[in-house]
């Protein structure tokens, strides 16, 4: 109780740094991020596509994922979906609703920055040149499988996403040590894995490395000899049928996640 209120009060003053930085800031800030994440991604389908066991390649996945966050909070990077946070400096009277869109917009953009910074110097950048077809094709399916949620799906998977996501932010920043912060930040991001939620800045890595994958010459063949059929990877679905609905629940989980944590640990004593 004592850490969640101190918590709170000094993230008042964070809120308010965050709200106020430079759109330049929060720009480079948010590439940053977006790559360390798209790297989290990465590093976990890397470690996962050839285990065959589904269960066993998602927790694994799930274990490795974490260190994108980790490596976030550890540099200071700006990850939209833990600035959903600021809404808590909104709710104390801190920060303007003004300033909170002004830190969403320009982080949102540096995020989807970095990550297509990564996905394409990854996927094009003559990794896939010889052979690797194994992780092409995990990477493709990924890809089509996050384009082809209903939008109701994708929506409330990226609210369930982001509770755990602020949840792993606020954790870290209670911790005092470093190993503290990184296991505070691992649990729930690992949680959230393999559970299946979505995320909008790792699905900025995961659907664009996928899209720009299904461009190389040798794509067809790929595809060809896996009989995969990749229908819903387009670049419209990409920014409409998953990216639009997994950010706002990402919006909205942060926010409930925010107000409930601010109402619950802020209450005035009792007479």
């Amino acid at each position: 109780m004592q850490a969640a209120n101190k918590f709170l009060d000094n993230y008042d003053n964070i809120a308010v740094n965050k709200s106020r930085a430079s759109a330049g800031k929060l720009i480079l800030l948010g590439i940053l991020a977006g790559f360390l994440i798209g790297m989290g991604g990465l590093a976990s389908t890397m470690a996962s596509y050839a285990i065959e066991n589904p269960s066993v390649a998602r927790l694994v996945a799930g274990l490795i994922f974490p260190v994108g966050l980790i490596m976030v909070i550890f540099t200071g990077a700006e990850l939209f979906t833990g600035d959903c946070l600021i809404f808590i400096g909104v709710l104390d009277g801190k920060v303007k609703i003004s300033g909170m869109l002004h830190n969403w917009l320009w982080v949102y953009l540096g995020n989807f920055i970095g990550s297509l910074l990564l996905s394409a110097g990854y996927t094009l950048g003559g990794n896939f040149a010889s052979g690797k077809e194994q992780l092409a094709l995990a990477m493709l399916k990924t890809a089509n499988t996050k384009c082809s949620l209903a939008f109701g799906q994708a929506f409330l998977l990226g609210i369930g996403c982001n509770i755990l996501v602020c949840l792993a932010v606020a954790t870290a920043l209670m911790a005092e040590s470093g190993s503290a912060k990184a296991i505070a930040a691992a649990v729930p991001i690992t949680a959230f894995v393999i559970a299946g939620f979505e995320h909008s800045v790792a699905n900025m890595y995961y659907i664009s490395a996928g899209l720009f994958l299904q461009g190389l010459p040798q794509a067809t063949n790929w595809l060809s000899t896996a009989e995969l059929s990749l229908n819903n990877l387009t670049w419209g679905n990409f920014f409409v049928a998953n990216l639009l609905p997994v950010t706002l629940g990402n919006i909205v989980g942060g926010c409930l996640f925010g107000w409930l944590f601010n109402h619950c640990h802020h209450q005035p004593a009792a007479q």
